[in-house]
C-alpha cells in the first residue's frame, strides 16, 4: 500500500506496534496480578471462615454436643457464599457435613482434600495456608471451587475430656473443610480483564492518533518539504527556500539545505562567469586577427574620404559617424585584448607619482575637451613601490577617462582630485590570504565559492554525527565566513582537509576568548593561520605576520564631482562586463583595474554617494 510507503506512515506504524505490546504486556500482567490478588483474598476469607467454624463448634466438640455442632455447620455452610463445610475425622470419615448425604461416608485419601496432608504417607502436623488450599471444577464444564483445610489439632482440653479417647500422642483429630464457589470471583475477574483489555485498546487508538499527528507535524512535514525541496533544485531552481522554523536536527538540516542551495547558485553564477572569461579569451585571440584589421581598413578610407569630400557637409556628416564609430569599435576590441591579456606583472621600483604624471599627460587633451580639471595633491614623503609601471599608469588612465565620462560633458565643469600618500596600516583585515595548505600539502584554497570577489578557503568540519564545509574569509581579520554546519557550542569539533581528511584540529589549545576548539592551516613560507571553530567567534591568529607589525602602504584617491554610484550597484563594479554606462561602456575597465591591483598584492574599494561623486582608494603595499 502507498500509505506504508512514506517515512511518517513507517515511523507511526512502528511505533504503534511498540506501544500496543507495550500496553498489551501490562494489561496481561496487571489482569494475572489482579487475578491472584482476588483468589488471596478468598483464600484470606475463606481460611477466616474456617477458623470462625472452629471456633464456633470448639466448645460443643469438647462436651461432645453432636447435635448442637450438626446444626451449626449446616447453618452456616448453606449460606448463600459458601458451597459446602464438613468435618473429617483421622481415618478420612466425614463425621459433619452441611450436606447431610456424605455424613458417615469415607474419601479418598488421594481426593483433593486429602493430598497435602497424606503426601507423605502419614498426616502431617503442620501446614502452611498456601498449601492447605486448592482450587477445583467438580466437573469440567462447572464454575471454579476453591477449597481450604483446617486442621483439627489435639490440645490439652481436647485429650483431657471425659467424652473423648484420643490419647495425648496423636496429634491430628481431624480436619475441617470449607469449600467456596468462585463463580463471582471469575465474573468479577472477566469484567476486569474486559476493562483492562478496553483501555488498553483506549490507550493505544489515543497513543497512535497522538503520535501520528506529532510525526506528521515533526518528521513527515519537513521531510516532505525537504524532498519537494530537492525536486525544485533537481529542476534547477535553486532560489528555493525552506523555511527555517525549528532548532532540532530537521531545522538544521534545512539551514544546510538552504546554505548548499545558495553555495550552489553561487557557484553556478561563477561557473557563468568562469565560461564567460573562457569565451572572451578565444574571442580576444581571434579578434585580434580578424576584426582589427578590417577595422583599421575602415577608419583609414573614411579618413581619406573625409579629406576628398570637404565641399559635401552631407557626406562629411556621415563619414563622421563612420570615422567615430569605428574608433569606437577599435577601443572596445582595445578593451577586450587588455581584460584577457592579464600578465604577471614585471616588477620594478617606481615611483607613483611619476606614474601618474605620465598617465595625466596622456589624458590631458581629452579631459580638456569635457571641461574636466585635473587636480593633483602629489605627497612629497611618498616612497617608490615594486610594482608594473606600464599597468599601474593604464589603471590611473582608465580612472581618469571614467571619472571625466561620469562628470559629463554637458556638466559644464568638473573636478578630478587624484592625491597620493604615505600611511602604516595593521596587516589585520588588509591581507589577503592566497595560499592555504594542509599538512599533507592539499591546496585549501576554493575558487568556486568567493566571499567579496576572493576565493574562499575550504576545510570539512565534523561535529556529533553532522558534516559539512566551512568557507573562512581570505582577508585575515574579517569574519565573513560562510558555514555548511552549524555546530551548537560545547560540541566537539574535528576540522579537516576536504581532499585528504588529514586532521587540521590543534588538541589542547582551546580559543582564548570563546574556549571552542581551534584549527590551522599553513601559508606556504609565511607561517600558520588559526581560526576559531566556534560560529559566533571571530577569534583569529597568525603569528607570523602580526609578527612583522604595521604595514608601509602608498595610498592613491582619486576623487571626482560626477554623478556617483547608486549603492546596490557598488557590489558589482568591478565585476567583468558590468557597467554603469548603459551603452556606452563595454563593462571590463573596472575589471581591469581590479585584476592590476590585486596582482600587486594591492587592494582597491570605493565610496560613492549619487549626486556627490565617486572616490576610488588604492593601496599599494612599499614593499612586495
Amino acid at each position: 500500500m502507498k500509505i506504508f510507503r512514506t517515512l511518517g506512515s513507517k515511523l507511526t506504524v512502528a511505533v504503534g506496534v511498540i506501544a500496543l505490546v507495550t500496553i498489551a504486556s501490562f494489561a496481561f500482567f496487571n489482569s494475572r496480578s489482579d487475578n491472584r490478588f482476588l483468589l488471596a483474598e478468598v483464600e484470606r476469607h475463606a481460611n477466616q471462615l474456617s477458623e470462625a467454624v472452629k471456633s464456633s463448634t470448639e466448645f460443643d466438640m469438647l462436651l461432645n454436643q453432636r447435635e448442637r455442632i450438626h446444626e451449626t455447620i449446616t447453618r452456616i455452610g448453606h449460606q448463600p457464599s459458601i458451597q459446602r463445610i464438613r468435618i473429617l475425622n483421622k481415618a478420612g470419615q466425614v463425621i459433619y457435613s452441611s450436606d447431610t448425604a456424605e455424613i458417615g461416608k469415607s474419601v479418598d485419601k488421594n481426593a483433593e482434600a486429602c493430598t497435602l496432608c497424606h503426601a507423605a504417607g502419614k498426616p502431617l502436623e503442620r501446614v502452611d495456608i498456601a498449601d492447605r488450599t486448592r482450587v477445583f471444577r467438580v466437573h469440567p464444564d462447572s464454575a471454579r471451587t476453591l477449597g481450604i483445610i483446617n486442621p483439627i489439632y489435639n490440645t490439652r482440653s481436647c485429650s483431657s475430656a471425659a467424652c473423648h479417647a484420643h490419647p495425648v500422642s496423636q496429634k491430628v483429630l481431624g480436619v475441617l473443610d470449607v469449600t467456596l464457589p468462585l463463580a463471582e470471583v471469575d465474573k468479577a475477574i472477566r469484567e476486569g480483564q474486559m476493562e483492562v483489555v478496553s483501555l488498553a485498546a483506549g490507550a493505544f487508538f489515543a497513543l497512535s492518533l497522538i503520535i501520528g499527528l506529532l510525526v506528521r507535524r515533526w518528521v513527515a512535514l519537513p521531510v516532505r518539504r525537504l524532498a519537494e525541496a530537492t525536486r525544485h533544485v533537481a529542476g534547477g531552481d535553486l532560489s528555493y527556500v525552506i523555511p527555517e522554523e525549528r532548532d532540532d536536527e530537521l531545522g538544521m538540516l534545512a539551514r544546510s539545505f538552504n546554505n548548499m542551495t545558495q553555495r550552489l547558485s553561487e557557484a553556478r553564477l561563477q561557473l557563468v562567469q568562469s565560461d564567460k572569461l573562457a569565451s572572451l579569451g578565444r574571442l580576444a585571440a581571434g579578434v585580434a586577427h580578424e576584426i582589427n584589421n578590417p577595422l583599421t581598413g575602415v577608419l583609414t578610407y573614411s579618413s581619406f574620404l573625409q579629406k576628398r569630400t570637404k565641399d559635401q557637409p552631407e557626406v562629411q556628416e556621415d563619414l563622421k559617424v563612420i570615422v567615430r564609430e569605428t574608433i569606437r569599435c577599435r577601443e572596445i576590441v582595445k578593451s577586450l585584448l587588455d581584460f584577457a591579456r592579464q600578465s604577471v606583472p614585471k616588477k620594478t621600483q617606481a615611483a607613483v607619482n611619476e606614474i601618474i604624471q605620465r598617465a595625466a599627460v596622456v589624458v590631458e587633451n581629452q579631459l580638456v575637451l569635457n571641461h574636466v580639471k585635473l587636480v593633483q595633491e602629489l605627497g612629497a614623503d611618498v616612497p617608490p613601490v615594486t610594482v608594473d609601471a606600464n599597468q599601474m599608469q593604464q589603471v590611473f588612465i582608465n580612472l581618469f577617462v571614467n571619472a571625466s565620462d561620469a562628470i559629463g560633458p554637458d556638466a559644464g565643469s568638473g573636478t578630478i582630485t587624484v592625491t597620493t600618500s604615505r600611511l602604516k596600516l595593521s596587516p589585520i583585515g588588509i591581507t589577503q590570504i592566497k595560499q592555504a595548505q594542509c599538512p599533507k600539502r592539499h591546496s585549501l584554497i576554493n575558487a568556486e565559492v568567493r566571499i567579496d570577489g576572493k576565493p574562499s578557503i575550504r576545510v570539512r568540519a565534523r561535529a556529533e554525527g553532522n558534516e559539512g564545509f566551512i568557507y573562512r574569509d581570505p582577508m585575515y581579520g574579517l569574519a565573513r565566513h560562510q558555514f555548511g554546519i552549524a555546530p551548537e557550542p560545547g560540541m566537539v569539533v574535528q576540522v579537516m582537509c576536504p581532499e585528504c581528511a588529514s586532521s587540521l584540529t590543534v588538541h589542547g589549545s582551546p580559543c582564548p576568548d570563546c574556549g571552542a576548539s581551534t584549527f590551522q592551516y599553513e601559508v606556504p613560507g609565511k607561517g600558520f593561520v588559526e581560526g576559531c571553530t566556534n560560529r559566533a567567534c571571530t577569534w583569529q591568529r597568525w603569528a607570523e605576520l602580526e609578527r612583522l607589525g604595521d604595514r608601509d602602504f602608498v595610498e592613491i584617491r582619486v576623487r571626482d564631482t560626477g554623478s556617483g554610484i547608486a549603492r546596490d550597484e557598488l557590489p558589482r563594479i568591478f565585476e567583468p562586463f558590468y557597467s554603469t554606462k548603459g551603452q556606452k561602456g563595454n563593462g571590463l575597465g573596472l575589471a581591469v583595474i581590479w585584476g592590476i591591483i590585486d596582482n600587486h598584492n594591492g587592494t582597491i574599494t570605493v565610496d560613492s554617494e549619487v549626486g556627490r561623486g565617486t572616490t576610488f582608494i588604492i593601496r599599494i603595499p612599499v614593499e612586495p
